[in-house]
């Protein structure tokens, strides 16, 4: 009974390793899959005018502000005490919109930046799933994630190539 259960567990031991050296795992760097996209480049252009519009509005905010600055400044010293601080409180005015605008900006650009390119990444996440489904691979590594402190390249199969061409890039 002894010797049973003993050459069944070397046989499971032994079945258990080789199944294990069977399994393939790929590795892929998805950031620089995602760089060389189409898709991507034009998203870079949409966000690039976006930050450009959003840069003029704030400068002409800008320019007001410095405007009627300098407006007041020449004007200080023959303006009664009451259109003094009718115009420091319109200049406190337009230095918190400023601020406001530039915050609100801020939190526009990245709301851009994630409706333009989530898109993009999960088309890419799509590209490898099929990939490694269709290679037959248990494990995709993802360099760009960081996830990894050291990995044999020997051990694993850099599955970019093939992603490029599912996507079409050249």
């Amino acid at each position: 009974m002894k010797k049973v259960l003993k050459l069944t567990l070397v046989v499971a031991c032994t079945m258990l390793s080789t199944s294990l050296f069977a399994q393939k795992f790929g590795r892929i760097n998805s950031q620089e899959i995602v760089t060389n996209m189409n898709e991507f480049k034009e998203a870079q252009t949409q966000i690039q005018a976006y930050a450009k519009d959003l840069d003029a509005q704030l400068e002409t905010i800008g320019v007001e502000f410095n405007t009627k600055l300098q407006e007041f400044q020449q004007s200080a010293d023959t303006l009664g005490d009451a259109m003094k601080q009718l115009k420091e409180k319109e200049l406190n005015d337009l230095q918190t919109r400023y601020q406001e605008f530039q915050q609100m900006a801020g939190s526009d650009m990245q709301k851009k930046q994630m409706e333009l390119l989530q898109p993009i990444q999960q088309k890419c996440i799509d590209a490898i799933n099929e990939v490694a489904k269709a290679g037959g691979y248990v494990v995709i590594f993802d360099l760009a994630a960081g996830s990894l402190a050291y990995i044999d390249e020997t051990a694993t199969t850099d599955i970019s190539a093939e992603v490029k061409a599912k996507l079409g890039i050249q």
